[in-house]
């Protein structure tokens, strides 16, 4: 590859750094400000889902849930101006029933129920401990498995990267109090796995030019690695990304969330695996010597010995 065809994408790595930085402030900024909106599967509680035959008023909906004792109710549109979700926090697991019996009830107009489901507080605390741990334990295996396929200094790049778009998925569902729930947890883990890939790749060239290049520092080297694997790197994402949409916008609410947290994890993947993980690895030193299989440094040293 030409040197007029290298992209300089490490020339832009403090413009980068501070990017990163900021849309990571601005995530846990809005975790101690704002919080996470937990959905039912976490802070248990019941989930209505109700259709009307004409489009439901929710100020009115809201007024006779708050009525029943449950002001503080979220009562949203699920799907279409017609078809109604309403959640609040409960410990009995009948009083869902007795809420949407009381809507169909006082209705005027004919109201069919279409799910009700519970979920209890002490299963939601379990499901956000276990969640949590979840995620530190694929972190953990993720940076060993690195570090044992390529060197200490990839993994902390590659687990650098996996918590920069961890944090900044969860700031979006946190600064934009979108509920966050099991499918969205799901999607986050799935951030992972797909954002690791494409570090894992990008790593994988790296050592490979550092082992064969020799003329060139190593900056030059990783800009030289991202540009040969840009392509690879833009088709995966683009055509992953006309998946993700099309679930977004016609696959219903049910996957509503859990597409919208894989969509921004897939751009802030690819956007990490450019510049977060390459950042890491060049504020580390990286070079030539850390990547050099021992036997070849071993027979470097024997050759500048000899007269």
């Amino acid at each position: 590859m030409s040197e007029a065809k290298i992209i300089g994408f490490m020339k832009q790595r403090y413009l980068a750094a501070a990017f990163s930085v900021v849309l990571i402030l601005a995530s846990i900024g809005s975790f101690f400000v704002n919080g996470m909106s937990l959905g039912l599967d976490f802070t248990g509680g019941a989930l209505v889902e109700l259709k009307y035959e004409k489009t439901a008023d929710l100020n009115q909906i809201r007024s006779e849930i708050a009525e029943q004792g449950y002001p503080g109710a979220s009562v949203i549109y699920f799907g279409s101006d017609r078809d109604v979700q309403i959640r609040f926090q409960t410990d009995d697991p009948q009083k869902g029933g007795e809420v949407a019996e009381a809507f169909i009830a006082n209705s005027t107009e004919p109201v069919e129920l279409l799910r009700i489901s519970y979920v209890g507080p002490q299963i939601g605390e379990e499901l956000t401990n276990d969640g949590g741990l979840g995620l530190l334990f694929s972190l953990a295996v993720v940076m060993a498995y690195v570090a044992l396929r390529f060197q200490f200094k990839f993994s902390v790049g590659a687990v650098a990267a996996l918590i920069h778009d961890v944090i900044i998925v969860l700031g979006v569902f946190s600064i934009f109090q979108l509920d966050f729930d099991l499918t969205v947890l799901a999607a986050v883990l799935a951030v992972i796995g797909y954002s690791l890939n494409d570090t894992i790749v990008v790593a994988d060239r790296i050592r490979e030019n550092f082992r064969i290049v020799r003329n060139k520092t190593p900056r030059e080297v990783i800009d030289l690695s991202l540009t040969q694997t840009l392509e690879r790197t833009l088709i995966t994402s683009l055509t992953t990304l006309l998946v993700l949409l099309a679930l977004f916008f016609v696959g219903g609410e049910m996957i509503h969330n859990f597409a919208l947290a894989l969509i921004v994890g897939v751009v802030i993947g690819t956007y990490s695996s450019i510049y977060v993980a390459a950042n890491v690895l060049l504020a580390m030193k990286i070079s030539r010597e850390d990547l050099l299989p021992p036997q070849v440094e071993k027979e470097g040293e024997e050759l500048e010995e000899l007269p």
